[in-house]
């Protein structure tokens, strides 16, 4: 059979749709293993923590002991962090959804953001004219905002530059924009860019895997990017990386819009 004559440009393109489609179908595996073991270990951290409350109020007179399983407690209570991540990354964690403006919500994370990133690197948040309403759980939505910020301060050690911005888009065909599992319709497009080190396709494929990470052993779980993917998955999203070495890395997350129809579709 004749070999198809194809582009360089548009081998790179089925070259990342095959990296993407193989990521999605390892997440959804994965994503079911993490989210049973993350409900047996948060039920055990549950148990572990009350009777390290318990013994503490009894061991007030005994401050070795009282000290020791303070320890105990904080340990579980770390349990419990990890538990509750994996839930997040796995899908399964309690959200409270509310029509909320990303317009509005870049501008109040601007200050906060910048906290992260430092004063070695410039941030530039670019919120639309439109509101760009999408129906989500608010505190997850910053806190994803916060991880891909915390993500990319890591990317840049010797400073640069880290732009948020937020559009509306219209995907008028079936996996126009990324591939065939995102549905056509009105999408908010939330960008998080930075100018760092970059990555190649290798750890591009596993960057939303829990518990992988970059970093040396101990200095770090490798949870956060986990746990954005498992809001944006819950909250009805898509998430997609452009990384190069070299070359920065940007982050989008694709929302869907709220309508009238549409909210009222939600709540029902």
């Amino acid at each position: 059979m004749p070999e198809l004559d194809v582009d360089p440009r548009t081998a790179e393109a089925l070259r990342r749709a095959e990296v993407q489609l193989r990521t999605t179908l390892k997440m959804e595996a994965v994503g079911r293993l993490a989210g049973g073991i993350a409900h047996d270990v948060n039920n055990l951290m549950t148990v572990v923590t009350g009777y390290a409350e318990l013994l503490m109020e009894e061991l007030q007179d005994h401050p070795r002991l009282h000290q020791m399983t303070s320890e105990v407690k904080r340990a579980a209570d770390r349990g419990t962090t990890i538990a509750r991540q994996l839930l997040a990354f796995s899908r399964k964690q309690m959200l409270s959804p509310t029509v909320v403006s990303l317009s509005e919500t870049i501008l109040s994370m601007e200050r906060p953001l910048a906290g992260i990133v430092g004063d070695d690197v410039e941030l530039v948040c670019a919120p639309s004219s439109e509101p760009c309403r999408v129906y989500v759980d608010a505190a997850q939505i910053e806190q994803v905002l916060v991880n891909l910020a915390t993500n990319a301060r890591e990317a840049m050690p010797g400073g640069g530059r880290l732009s948020v911005s937020v559009s509306q888009v219209e995907l008028n065909t079936a996996g126009a924009v990324r591939g065939p599992e995102m549905p056509q319709g009105p999408y908010v497009a939330l960008r998080i860019s930075d100018t760092g080190v970059g990555m190649d396709l290798e750890t591009q494929a596993k960057i939303f895997e829990p518990f992988f990470t970059t970093k040396p052993r101990g200095q770090g779980l490798g949870l956060g990017l986990a746990t954005v993917y498992g809001t944006v998955k819950q909250s009805g999203g898509f998430i997609y990386c452009d990384s190069a070495v070299g070359m920065g890395t940007t982050f989008t997350v694709y929302l869907p819009v709220v309508t009238d129809a549409s909210l009222q579709s939600s709540i029902a």
